[in-house]
This record gives C-alpha cells, sequence and structure tokens, in this order.
C-alpha cells in the first residue's frame, strides 16, 4: 500500500472529517478526498460511510484503521527512542494525572525538571478519567489506584488518606471540634458527592454528613476545597499530602481520616527505554523520597510540641 495515502486516510479516520484532517495535514478537503477515493479503488473497497454529520467507517475500515493505529504507535515510539539520547533530554511527554493530586502536588514542582531539562515539552492533561496508556492516550500517568492493564509498568508511589484541615484563623474563631458529633455547628468544605473521587475519600464525606451538618461548600476538586479552606470558611475534607507544603493547614479530629489510598505511576513496556519517561520517573520518585523526609519532619515536631 502507499504509506502517504495510508497517513491520510489515518488522518480521516480519526477526525471523522474530510475538512478537520485537511487542516491537520495543511492540504485541501479535496486533495484528501481524492487520495482516500484512490486508496479505496486499490483496496477494491469502500472505507468510509458519507452522510450529513461527517464519516464513519465501514467494517473493512475499521479493519484498516486498527492496523494504521498500530503502526502511528509504532512509529511515535521508535521516533522518541531515535530523539532521544544520554546528554539531551527533548520532546513532548504526556503525562495524566487526577486533578487534585496534579494541580496541588505535580505542577508546582515542575519548575525543577524544566529547570534541569528546558528543551522538555510536558502535555499535562488532569482529569478523573483513566486515559489509556497502551492506546498511547498519554506516556505516563499518576493515579490514586493500582492499573488495570498487564502490559503497563508501574510503581507505587506513596498511600494518601483524605483528613480533616482547618486553618487556626477558623479555629481561633469557631472553635476547634473535640468530637465528630462537634462538627454540626460548622461549615464543612468537600468535594461534590457525585463527581469522580477515590471511593476512601468518598465514604469518609458520607460519615461526616451523617452528623447533621448545617453549612456545606461543594467543590469538584481539591483545588477548590484546598482554596476555601485557606480563605477561612470552614473545616476541609483533603489529602494528606498537602500539609508539607501548605504550612497553615491545621488538622481537626486527628483520629478521624478515610482508608489508604494507594498513588501510583505506570507507563507502557515499550517506552522503559525512552530518556524522557526515564527522566520523569525519576524527578517524581526523588520529589517522593523529599515529600516523605518533610512529612517525616513535621510529625517529628509535632510530637515534641505534643510532649
Amino acid at each position: 500500500m502507499d504509506w502517504d495515502k495510508l497517513r491520510i486516510f489515518h488522518a480521516v479516520a480519526d477526525a471523522g472529517s474530510l475538512t478537520h484532517a485537511g487542516d491537520t495535514l495543511h492540504l485541501s478537503q479535496s486533495a484528501v478526498s481524492r487520495q482516500i477515493r484512490a486508496l479505496e479503488e486499490a483496496l477494491g473497497t469502500t472505507l468510509f460511510h458519507r452522510h450529513a454529520r461527517g464519516l464513519i467507517l465501514t467494517e473493512q475500515g475499521e479493519l484498516l484503521f486498527d492496523a494504521t493505529s498500530s503502526m502511528a504507535r509504532k512509529l511515535d515510539t521508535a521516533s522518541a527512542r531515535i530523539r532521544d539520547s544520554e546528554e539531551h533530554v527533548f520532546g513532548e511527554l504526556k503525562v495524566t494525572a487526577t486533578v487534585g493530586f496534579g494541580t496541588l502536588w505535580l505542577a508546582p514542582k515542575l519548575v525543577k525538571l524544566y529547570e534541569k531539562y528546558p528543551d522538555l515539552k510536558i502535555d499535562l492533561m488532569l482529569e478523573e478519567r483513566v486515559l489509556d496508556l497502551p492506546m498511547r492516550e498519554a506516556d505516563v500517568a499518576i493515579r490514586m489506584k493500582e492499573p488495570s492493564q498487564s502490559d503497563l509498568i508501574r510503581r507505587r508511589l506513596l498511600s494518601v488518606r483524605m483528613r480533616l484541615y482547618a486553618t487556626q484563623e477558623y479555629l481561633d474563631k469557631a472553635g476547634a471540634p473535640a468530637a465528630m458529633a462537634d462538627l454540626s455547628p460548622h461549615r464543612l468544605i468537600c468535594q461534590r458527592p457525585d463527581q469522580p473521587q477515590v471511593a476512601a475519600g468518598a465514604r469518609l464525606v458520607q460519615d461526616i454528613m451523617a452528623q447533621n451538618i448545617g453549612s456545606t461548600l461543594t467543590v469538584n476538586n481539591y483545588f477548590g476545597v484546598l482554596q476555601a479552606v485557606l480563605a477561612n470558611l470552614g473545616i476541609g475534607v483533603l489529602p494528606d499530602y498537602l500539609t508539607a507544603d501548605h504550612k497553615r493547614l491545621v488538622r481537626v479530629l486527628p483520629d478521624t481520616e478515610s482508608g489508604e489510598v494507594p498513588v501510583f505511576l505506570a507507563y507502557p513496556e515499550e517506552l522503559r527505554q525512552t530518556r524522557r519517561v526515564a527522566v520523569f520517573r525519576d524527578f517524581v520518585l526523588e520529589e517522593i523520597q523529599a515529600f516523605r523526609r518533610r512529612q517525616s519532619e513535621a510529625l517529628l515536631s509535632e510530637a515534641i510540641g505534643t510532649s
């Protein structure tokens, strides 16, 4: 088959439109259409159903798209390995993480990685949806559960618990609760129950809501919860990885917390030797070690202060 026609077919199938594919390929719609017709004639089959809303792959088109998708992934991997070198790390790295961990822990630390590798181009995709790494929706993932795919390299980074936090200013004004029953007059700040979140955190919120909380502020991500807590609006349910970087957070009800939530880093086996993936992995592991040291120091300081 003509490789150039396959490349154009793949772009059209991916976009579902001749016009959008043409924009991506920097070709006119008529030029793209001619190449698709020529490919269909060469194969002796119809690859697309045409209708007013766009293009839909036929059964034969689906078979060819599976093949070109596999080819594209392998070419991306080969290209990455060719471009990478021990001395110079550059190019795009697609990283996915949850909104909370990505905005509150990962993004603020990336300055150190860019200082070391200024030519990296990181595409940070923050969402609760689990992207498909084998299908190359992302190169590296940091997730709040162990990945299920067997062909991934995975590394457990740390364990997280959801706990109750407020500022000292808020507690001085509203009073510090001594037991769960004392939460009733306080404003609870937490993620919305209908938002995707770790089950352990959702269960903790349910237990607290059972205390007849009078006032609540629900937000669709932990970044919003943190900002509201720092603004002295109430007591928030937040992951404990925040405490090392936000000294104003004071733990409320030390015996109240969620179950343990594991955090994993994962990437496809085929990217094991890719330099960009390796430097990102090593960077995250170094930051996790530094974070654990800060956590240990904070716990030791707290123990000394209460003794």
